[in-house]
């Protein structure tokens, strides 16, 4: 079996955890929860309702990237939930901060890709019903009223990126097959 990581992307309150976990459990893979990894100071910013910016994320972005290339260079499959809402996100995800810099310095994404080492799960749905989740989620450091900075932030994948867009109005259980199935024909 080739090695893989993925990375189950979304709005807050899409499920990634959720998603993550239970494909993990379902494959035997690692999981992580990009969440667990926040900063303090992410967290209590977001608790207070204050959307985060790039300085925010970019530390806590590398650190997931370094916990990705470990389990890649000890040959572990894993997944990570991580919202990784841009497109330069994903890319410091997959490269590290200094594979997404431009010759002037500036962080941006690369316009080659880089070879491919994670795919991208990305959790989509409106956000109705999106939001009707957020509603019932409870003891969460990110609140519904974030919900609409996480959709003006969210550029979706596309190509030369490497991506399936996974439909939120699906049951959970065939969402996480259907991921699975996409997985394993990959072997």
């Amino acid at each position: 079996m080739a090695l893989l990581l993925l990375v189950v992307m979304g709005v807050s309150g899409s499920g990634k955890s959720t998603v993550g976990s239970q494909l993990a459990d379902k494959l035997g893979w690692k999981f992580y929860d990009g969440d667990d990894y926040h900063p303090d100071e992410n967290k209590k910013k977001m608790a207070e309702g204050i959307p985060l910016n790039d300085q925010d994320r970019i530390p806590w972005l590398c650190h997931l990237h370094d916990i990705l290339m470990r389990d890649h260079a000890s040959g572990q499959n894993a997944i990570l939930a991580c919202s990784a809402l841009k497109k330069m996100y994903r890319c410091i995800l997959e490269n590290g901060e200094t594979g997404c810099h431009s010759v002037s310095g500036q962080l941006e994404e690369q316009k080659e890709p880089a070879p491919q080492k994670i795919l991208f799960v990305h959790l989509a749905g409106s956000m109705d019903l999106i939001a009707s989740r957020l509603g019932k989620r409870r003891g969460h450091f990110m609140p519904p009223a974030l919900l609409q900075s996480q959709f003006d932030t969210l550029e979706p994948p596309s190509a030369p990126e490497n991506f399936i867009t996974i439909n939120l109005e699906m049951p959970l259980s065939e969402i996480v097959s259907g991921i699975e199935e996409y997985v394993r024909s990959l072997y």
